[in-house]
């Protein structure tokens, strides 16, 4: 009897959770089984694995082989089993040593003819074996995005028979270098684009600087969304490990990650048709949704009100904590969602409620109930909701007044979040409670104007710290330590929707 173990992963949500992959040889009539909670991709293994081991020129052994993937509890899915299973059938048949595989893990799909195929989850198994002090070997088109981590040796071969060399150091494959050949720069769309608009550039430029949520309210065509698609491009650049949570996040999802874009910041804009398992995450094995693949980056939902109110709903929990947890009968998960969101929405079912060059069609209660469709709950939680109305024709045509680019007010937005940085160690709009009292002091003014606000405007509490931390960012824009009567009023008129409908109008 001859017995392998060869360490791999199985990619668990945004995490590599730890595989050991036994093969067994027996004497006995030939057989192929697969054991520990493989799903379908796992079991056809089998057929992949004979054929590759075949084409690679080796010997496919005729005993009674069993495989099993510990622990068994864990359910397996995908190709990334192949590579393991292959080199675990090749060493315990005696056609590469047993030693060579003890200090390495490995993770690919092998092709009919043995080459390797990329796997979803490389940038996380690579996190993971380092922790575990152990090398990575995967597919050569996954070796750059797991280089990022930096923490593991890691090899990229192109081919089963290739890494059989490199076990036997008959041809050593070069570890992998972290140099993804980054694209110069990302290209975002310019805020010079916009005309006009000056006061939802302003709100958007806070937002930016302090990491706020906002909401665009106003009729059809008068950029909400050109303004929603320039947000990433004045945001600061995350730090390392807020780059590799987004990397291994991105990585995670079907849709893999592109090396070129470490450093980036995700802009995810799902379809107001999206279900709320495509936006928060889940199924019987969870998966991210687009709240977590839009972690430390941006979520633009566009027509806000059309998404069914129990998706919206989902919504409260990450923008309060950061994160979702998802359960379900058999299995229990928590994604990260650290997202800034951007929103975007008509005043009205028509949508021309205040526009100057439309009659609105609608009654004051089609208005009422197209804004309920917002629970209060959720609009709390939103810290500027700005109106952005219809411009005259002289703003709109060429020659007109100079705008800023995004290059400058990205500057601006930089300064205030280093001040951010330095005085608390993260941006105002991510403050706790027991934050906000040491680090958004204010004046005897703007204490008294906020008080009055909050008894004329009938405003929670959760709505009073949301105003103190913007009017931080507001103070922090201007370079002021302390906060002012003039940066709590004007933190005080983004709250557009604690206003009667009329006042919006």
């Amino acid at each position: 009897m001859a017995l392998a173990i060869v360490h791999s992963r199985a990619l668990t949500g945004i995490h590599a959770a730890a595989v050991a992959v036994e093969v067994d040889l027996a004497p006995g009539l030939p057989g192929f089984a697969i054991v520990g909670l493989p799903e379908a991709a796992v079991k056809e293994a089998r057929d992949r694995v004979r054929a590759a081991i075949h084409n690679s020129g080796f010997t496919f052994p005729a005993k009674r082989i069993t495989v099993n993937l510990a622990p068994a509890d864990l359910p397996k899915e995908g190709g990334g089993f192949d590579l393991p299973i292959a080199l675990g059938i090749l060493a315990a048949s005696g056609q590469i040593p047993l030693e060579s595989l003890r200090a390495c893990e490995f993770l690919g799909e092998l092709a009919l003819d043995g080459s390797l195929r990329p796997v979803r989850g490389a940038l996380a198994a690579a996190l993971a074996a380092g922790a575990a002090d152990r090398a990575l070997l995967l597919p050569i088109a996954n070796a750059t995005e797991a280089s990022l981590a930096a923490c593991a040796p890691v090899f990229g071969a192109s081919s089963l028979a290739e890494v059989s060399a490199h076990l036997r150091d008959l041809e050593r494959i070069p570890p992998g270098v972290s140099d993804p050949g980054l694209l110069d720069a990302l290209h975002h769309a310019d805020l010079a684009d916009v005309r006009g608009q000056a006061g939802a550039k302003r709100a958007l430029e806070i937002a930016a600087a302090g990491r706020h949520h906002i909401l665009f309210l106003g009729p059809p065509g008068t950029g909400k969304t050109m303004l929603a698609s320039r947000l990433p491009g004045i945001l600061p650049p995350p730090p390392r490990e807020e780059s590799l949570e987004i990397a291994a996040i991105q990585s995670s999802s079907p849709q893999g990650f592109d090396p070129r874009l470490w450093g980036q910041r995700p802009f995810r804009s799902p379809h107001h048709s999206a279900s709320s398992v495509a936006l928060v995450g889940g199924g019987s094995n969870p998966r991210p949704g687009e709240i977590s693949l839009a972690h430390h980056g941006v979520l633009f939902l566009d027509e806000l009100p059309e998404f069914p109110r129990q998706v919206l709903e989902t919504l409260r929990e990450p923008l309060e904590t950061g994160e979702i947890h998802i359960s379900r009968a058999g299995r229990q998960a928590r994604f990260p969602a650290r997202f800034q969101l951007i929103a975007a929405m008509n005043p009205c079912p028509c949508g021309y409620l205040g526009d100057p060059r439309h009659a609105c069609r609608c009654t004051p209660a089609q208005v009422a109930q197209y804004r309920a469709r917002l629970s209060a709950p959720l609009l709390d939680r939103i810290d500027i909701q700005m109106e952005v109305p219809a411009l005259p024709l002289n703003e709109l045509q060429a020659g007109g007044q100079a705008t800023e680019s995004s290059a400058e007010v990205r500057e601006r937005v930089m300064v205030a979040h280093a001040r951010q940085i330095a005085r608390q160690g993260r941006a105002n709009g991510l403050l706790a409670a027991g934050e906000v009292d040491a680090f958004c002091t204010l004046d005897a003014a703007g204490r008294k104007l906020l008080e009055s606000a909050m008894t004329r405007l009938g405003l929670s509490a959760r709505a009073y710290h949301r105003i103190l931390k913007l009017a931080r960012s507001i103070a922090d824009l201007a370079g002021i330590e302390q906060i002012q009567s003039a940066h709590v009023a004007e933190a005080i008129q983004y709250r557009r929707l604690d206003r009667p409908a009329a006042a919006v109008s």
